[in-house]
């Protein structure tokens, strides 16, 4: 009788304990998708918290730090993101004012950073997307184009705080 009572409550500890292991395996895996290959594995995983502050689910040894997104305010249904370590004061403010309805209030994010989107109405539909964050760039200062183009990149809000290269395909 006393094995069988060890064994239920050893059994009950690693279904109970095993649930938040798995449950935050889960997000490190599903907040990765959208970083490159040769990224990942050094990337740290961060959750973002209703406060605009995150805990960190997995500390990386690059500079690469990719979050979950899906269902914020001005995103997608599912919405996965990765950019530059020094990003992160940024995308805590542009949450704080997406979440207030005020998107157009950011600061610049870091010159030459790059964001790597997944995103879609679920993981099956989602595609992947690239930006390069160059604030105050214009097409004079940059020679890249600010039109869109199909076959080439081009810059997004040019002049502003904003502007972004737009890369093509996904």
């Amino acid at each position: 009788m006393k094995r069988i009572v060890m064994a239920l409550l050893g059994l009950a500890a690693v279904v109970t304990f095993g649930a938040p292991a798995q449950a935050q395996d889960d997000a490190i895996e599903k907040a990765l998708l959208a970083a490159p290959a040769n990224l990942r594995d050094g990337a740290t995983v961060v959750k973002w918290k209703s406060d605009f502050t995150y805990d960190t689910l997995k500390k990386g040894t690059n500079r690469l730090v990719c979050y979950d997104r899906s269902g914020f305010p001005e995103q997608q249904p599912f919405s996965i993101e990765c950019t530059s370590l020094g990003n992160l004061d940024r995308v805590a403010q542009s949450l704080k004012f997406e979440s207030g309805g005020d998107k157009a209030k950011t600061q610049a994010p870091e010159y030459g950073s790059v964001w790597y989107h997944f995103m879609g109405v679920d993981r099956e539909h989602a595609h992947a997307h690239v930006t390069i964050a160059l604030p105050g760039a214009t097409a004079q200062s940059t020679g890249i184009p600010d039109k869109r183009r199909d076959d080439g990149i081009w810059l997004m809000n040019a002049g502003t705080s904003t502007a972004h290269v737009m890369t093509p395909g996904e």
